[in-house]
């Protein structure tokens, strides 16, 4: 077993199963995505610690454990649709294409996406990188069952909950500062709205995010 391959066990190990993500496909998945291969180079070494990593123009790519939550609240099953709202580095893509049949994964800054749209050439079709505004989603591979957000919404951004199939779970920090990772979940008698976690995310841009006119106007 290699030191990178130690390394990951013991992550998901330590990080995640004693910290209650008992979902074993996310285990299961994050076992096998390597997270070295999605770090600066210079930050190798740091991967599988516990913790966020810079990977350039101020975004981070998430610590594991918050990965792992995040991705066990979407209750992905196979043959699902995902959208990911802020691709970063593309770690978290290649973990939900493990589970998800489909995931379109949507980033605002080009340099980023055209980054993890080389490092997730070995996923295939199976996921799609778009740059663009992801505050609105990206409709035209709509409608999704599970969609999750990487960056923190003022307010949950009406095009994703118009994009979300019935059944479907959206999940996202919403707040400034210190934030709430909320989950939706559309149901025959409505969206059913769930706290899950206090966290702390770089804010949502684009026009549904932060001084964006969409959130100013409530318009949709």
């Amino acid at each position: 077993m290699s030191d990178f391959e130690q390394r990951r066990h013991l992550m998901v190990d330590r990080q995640l199963v004693a910290r209650g993500v008992d979902d074993v496909r996310v285990i299961e998945a994050m076992r096998r995505v390597h997270r070295h291969d999605f770090v600066p180079a210079s930050l190798v070494d740091r991967a599988y610690d516990d913790t966020p990593l810079p990977i350039g123009h101020d975004v981070t790519i998430s610590q594991p454990y918050i990965v792992g939550f995040m991705t066990q609240a979407l209750e992905l099953h196979p043959g699902d649709r995902v959208l990911e709202v802020g691709t970063g580095s593309g770690y978290a893509a290649a973990v939900l294409a493990e589970i998800a049949d489909q995931v379109v994964t949507v980033e605002s800054i080009a340099p980023l996406a055209e980054q993890a749209r080389e490092r997730l050439t070995a996923c295939g079709d199976r996921i799609e990188v778009v740059s663009g505004d992801g505050s609105v989603g990206h409709p035209a591979r709509a409608p999704y069952d599970a969609i999750v957000v990487t960056a923190a919404a003022p307010d949950i951004p009406p095009p994703l909950l118009d994009q979300l199939d019935h059944g479907g779970r959206l999940v996202l920090p919403v707040g400034d500062g210190v934030e709430q990772l909320v989950r939706v979940r559309r149901t025959d008698e409505g969206d059913v709205h769930e706290r899950l976690l206090a966290v702390c995310f770089v804010p949502l841009t684009g026009r549904y995010g932060h001084g964006g006119d969409g959130h100013r106007s409530g318009a949709r």
